[in-house]
Order: structure tokens, then C-alpha cells, then sequence
């Protein structure tokens, strides 16, 4: 299929990675940080101190007895843990169990909190799961909504308009008073939180070289790390849930300035048909290089009036093409599925800071340092041992890590150690997914599968806080739910083939005979490939739909 030579030539004039794109990345990139605050800020706005029930004759409104006080212990049983019981109390006469009316909360690391404002504890501890899924439910909408405002309005307005928006529903959700109004404002700041963050990782992904997107890619998910990094670095020094909300909310304003430097995308221009807007980019973005390369402009105007009728038709290809034939169906629900598993993994961990021992406020950030390192051992493992054996390694170690949090002590360090290594490799394995994704599918419908896949894992984030609820029934069921999830894909994935140093396919019928045969049972290695699937020259489509953690 011979698509656009030309415009693959004029952007190849730009070489991979220039100062334009560089500065362009720059601009891009700060939509993750923003979405990384976004999305887990109610770890620290809507926190969940230790707790206990209000004891009426010993707690008063402007006195809380000490928690190691004869009187407490006389009145709250322990639980298995060596804690005082959260939920009940003793009765009248000592000889039953009643549940809490009120509670006391311990302020050492939290006095303010939307948790301690509206009781999000024992048998309201779905209110605070509610929150977070309500926020996941708008990413799933944002997703949607995005992806598709990308394709019709451009990249540059759908990034816009989506930062301006994060700063005025972020700021409303610390002014409302009402849990049902939160509730509402939670699910819009949902569909925006991260609309920045898809749109400047097409943006990225059409303006960089081939040889840049994998370590691009990384950055963006470092930023996403580093804006989780930020929500507790600003929760120790701001303990007032309100301001704490308006702070998260105006590191949106970062992205403003961007209606003045950032450009739109040459290849979504080239097309709508709108050549000259496409090539005019072109020839600003060699001038900022220094590049004294010359561009023809009426030659690649004409060329692409001629040209865009075939670009119309070569997209027709829907979704639904994904599950038509055998071999694409099962590649499409073995990726789905790793975007579900390394969703609901990933903010599974990261939702349970609270559960660890130790300062909140540290083990958070330590949540997102611990991402680092999965980044650095991707960029320099992924081009030597391939998607494939690099994603399944990671998920599989990831699995074990939850496993042996079972097996030990509830609240030890070792618990802690191992719930930052298992963060550690999903986080790893969460990052390749996308590019392995956009390798896998063929051509014609790669921006379908890769939406299709951003979608699961925006819909298994919107489970995972109601998952964690599990823990009511036995606390370890939400651990043993993910280890064995993580494994089951991570095993699952040994079935696809390998798409380092492949020409990807283009048409459906590549895909469906892209990789017969090249399973990890017949090859582990990146470096051999199989030689049954076809060979084709791969040009670059705009992405669409995609969607992060």
C-alpha cells in the first residue's frame, strides 16, 4: 500500500529529533505531569487516617482521648492486626460489639480531608471508593471524547481547551460542599483530567522520529511519575484539604502558555487536506532547527489535494474489523486484556499507600521513584530483548510481588519492600503496552486498537478502588486478585508475536497473518524472527484515542 510518500519525505526533512521537537515535546510532555496529579488526587484530598469510634463521657467535641488511654482500651476491642478496632466498640455491658455512630481520626499525618469531612470509613468507606471510580468513569468518557475531538478539531484545541478545563473543574471540586455535587464534578474533572495527556502523546508521536517515540513514550510516563511524586510533596506542607485541591488544580496554568508556542500537528493537517497550514509548520520548524533543507510548496499542495480523497479511504476500516478473524481476535483480546491487568495493578498499588506502616507523605512519593527505575531498565532492554519477552518478564514479576505480599505480616517492612518492587515492574510493563500496542495492530485500524485497549485499562481503574473493597471480606483478597491477573496476562502474552526489527503490517490480511507462528514457545528472542508473515514497508498514521494511566 503505497500511502503518502510525500508527506513522509517533507517530515523526514526535519530529521528525528531536532530543536523543534524537542521544544515542541517540552510543551507536550507537561500535559502527563498535570494528568499524574489528576487522577490520584484523592490519595491525599480525600485521605483516611487511622481511626477509631468516638467514645460519648471520654471524647468531647474539643477534647479526643489518648488512643494508649486505659479508658479507650476498656471501651474498643483489638483487632488482629494488634490495633484498635476501626469500626466497633464495646457495648453497654462489655459483652457485645456495637458499630461506631462517630468516629475520632489520628491527625499526626492528616487533620483536613474530604475523608474526615464526610466519614469515608467502615460502612461508608464506599463513598471514598465512589470518588475515585466516578474520576476513572470520566477518563473512560475523556478517552472517548478525546480521541475523537482530536481527530475533528485537531490535537492543539483538544489539548487546550482540555487545560483550561482542568483548571476551572479542578478548582470547583474544592468549593463544593455537597457529596453528590463532588460526586458530579469528579466525573467531569475525569474526562479532562487527562485530555491533555492523550493529546500530547499523539502530538509527540507525530512529530518525533522513529528512533525517538520509544524513549518520548518513557518521558511521558517519567512526568506522570513525577506528577504523582508532587501530590504528596505539597500534601506535608499544606495539611488543609481545600487549598490542597486549589494547588493541584492551578498546576494546570502551566499549560496555558501553550495557546502561544504549541503547534499543531503537520501530519493531522496534511490530513484534513490543509497542505499549505502543514507545510508552513514544516518550514518554521526547519528554520528553528537551523536546517537550511527547502521545501516546495505548491508541488506538495497539489500533491496532497490529489492524495487525500485515498487517505479517506484507506481509514475505513472500523473496530469491529479487530474481531473478525481468528488471529486478530485472539491478539486483540490478549493486548485488551494487558491493558486491563496492568491498569487495575497499577492503581491497585498505588490507592493502597494508606495501608502501608510508615509517613504517608514518604511511601507516596516513594510510589512514584520506584517508577524510575522500571523506565531506564526499559529504554535500555526493550531494543535488545524485545516487546514481548520484556512485557511478559515484567508482568510475571509483578504477579510474584503481589503473591509474596500475601504470605507476609500485615503493615511490616518487608510488605512495604514488596509492594514497591511489584509498582515497580507493572509500572514497567504499563509503559510498553502502548508502543507494543501501536506495533501490533496493523495500519488501518491501529488507532482502533490502540483506543480500544486505552479504554479497558480506563475502565479497570474504574473498578480497582471497588476492588480494594474486597478487603472488608478478608484484606488480602484485592492482593491475591492481582497477582494472579498479573500473571494470567503476563502468561498470556507468550502467545504474540514479536514486533522488534519488523516491517508492522498495514492491511487487515497482514495482520491476520502478521507473527503465524511466532510465539515465545517458538522463539523468546527479539532477534530471531519468524519469516512466515509478510514483510511490508510501514508508514506513520495519526494516533488516536489513546489514553494513560
Amino acid at each position: 500500500m503505497d500511502k503518502d510518500h510525500a508527506l513522509e519525505e517533507m517530515m523526514g526533512k526535519l530529521g528525528d529529533f531536532g530543536r523543534y521537537q524537542c521544544f515542541q515535546f517540552i510543551l507536550h510532555v507537561l500535559g502527563a505531569m498535570t494528568a499524574g496529579m489528576h487522577m490520584l488526587s484523592l490519595v491525599t484530598v480525600a485521605a483516611v487516617p487511622d481511626h477509631r469510634c468516638f467514645l460519648p463521657g471520654v471524647d468531647n467535641t474539643s477534647h479526643t482521648e489518648p488512643w494508649n488511654s486505659s479508658l479507650v482500651l476498656a471501651a474498643i476491642p483489638i483487632n488482629e492486626h494488634g490495633k484498635l478496632d476501626n469500626c466497633r466498640k464495646y457495648g453497654v455491658n462489655n459483652d457485645t460489639l456495637v458499630d461506631c455512630q462517630q468516629w475520632v481520626y489520628d491527625t499526626r499525618y492528616y487533620s483536613s480531608s474530604r475523608a474526615i469531612e464526610w466519614d469515608f470509613v467502615c460502612d461508608r468507606r464506599w463513598m471514598g471508593a465512589a470518588a475515585q471510580t466516578a474520576y476513572m468513569l470520566g477518563v473512560v468518557c475523556g478517552s472517548l471524547l478525546f480521541g475523537r475531538l482530536s481527530d475533528k478539531l485537531g490535537r492543539r484545541k483538544a489539548f487546550l481547551w482540555s487545560g483550561i478545563l482542568q483548571l476551572l473543574l479542578g478548582t470547583s471540586v474544592a468549593f463544593t460542599a455537597d457529596y453528590y455535587s463532588f460526586m458530579a464534578l469528579r466525573f467531569l474533572y475525569g474526562i479532562f483530567g487527562s485530555g491533555s495527556y492523550i493529546a500530547g502523546f499523539v502530538l509527540t508521536m507525530e512529530i518525533a522520529g522513529p528512533s525517538k517515540r520509544t524513549i518520548c513514550g518513557v518521558a511521558f510516563q517519567i512526568m506522570f511519575a513525577v506528577g504523582i511524586m508532587l501530590l504528596p510533596a505539597w500534601g506535608y506542607f499544606v495539611d488543609n484539604r481545600f487549598y490542597l485541591q486549589i494547588i493541584y488544580a492551578l498546576h494546570a496554568v502551566v499549560l496555558l502558555p501553550h495557546w502561544f508556542l504549541m503547534d499543531e500537528s503537520p501530519r493531522w493537517l496534511w490530513s484534513q487536506g490543509r497542505a499549505r497550514e502543514s507545510v508552513a509548520i514544516i518550514e518554521k520548524a526547519l528554520k528553528f532547527n537551523g536546517s537550511s533543507e527547502v521545501i516546495d510548496t505548491p508541488s506538495l499542495v497539489s500533491h496532497c489535494k490529489a492524495t487525500c480523497a485515498k487517505y479517506t479511504d484507506e481509514h475505513s476500516a472500523a473496530t469491529t474489523d479487530l474481531f473478525k478473524t481468528p488471529k486478530m481476535l485472539k491478539k486483540t483480546l490478549i493486548i485488551c486484556g494487558c491493558w486491563f491487568v496492568n491498569a487495575v495493578v497499577y492503581y491497585g498499588l498505588s490507592l493502597n499507600t494508606g495501608k502501608l506502616n510508615g509517613n504517608p507523605y514518604f511511601l507516596m512519593f516513594l510510589m512514584g521513584v520506584v517508577e524510575l527505575p522500571a523506565y531506564v531498565i526499559i529504554v535500555y532492554f526493550l531494543d535488545r530483548v524485545g516487546h514481548r519477552a520484556l512485557i511478559s518478564t515484567m508482568m510475571v514479576l509483578g504477579g510474584i510481588a503481589c503473591l509474596v505480599i500475601v504470605a507476609l505480616p500485615h503493615g511490616s517492612t518487608p510488605t512495604t519492600v514488596f509492594v514497591m518492587i511489584g509498582k515497580l515492574f507493572i509500572s514497567g510493563s504499563y509503559s510498553i503496552i502502548y508502543k507494543y500496542s501501536a506495533e501490533l495492530f496493523p495500519t488501518v485500524v491501529r488507532s482502533s486498537g490502540v483506543g480500544l485497549g486505552s479504554m479497558c485499562a480506563s475502565v479497570s481503574g474504574a473498578f480497582t478502588p471497588l476492588i480494594n473493597l474486597l478487603d472488608t471480606l478478608n484484606p488480602k483478597i484485592p492482593t491475591i486478585l492481582f497477582g494472579f491477573l498479573a500473571l494470567l496476562s503476563g502468561f498470556s502474552t507468550f502467545f504474540l508475536p514479536e514486533t522488534l526489527g519488523r516491517s508492522l503490517p498495514q492491511s487487515l490480511e497482514d495482520g491476520e497473518r502478521f507473527g503465524v507462528g511466532d510465539t515465545c514457545f517458538t522463539n523468546c528472542s527479539g532477534r530471531r524472527m519468524s519469516t512466515e508473515s509478510v514483510e511490508l514497508p510501514e508508514t506513520m498514521v495519526p494516533l488516536d484515542n489513546m489514553e494513560k494511566k
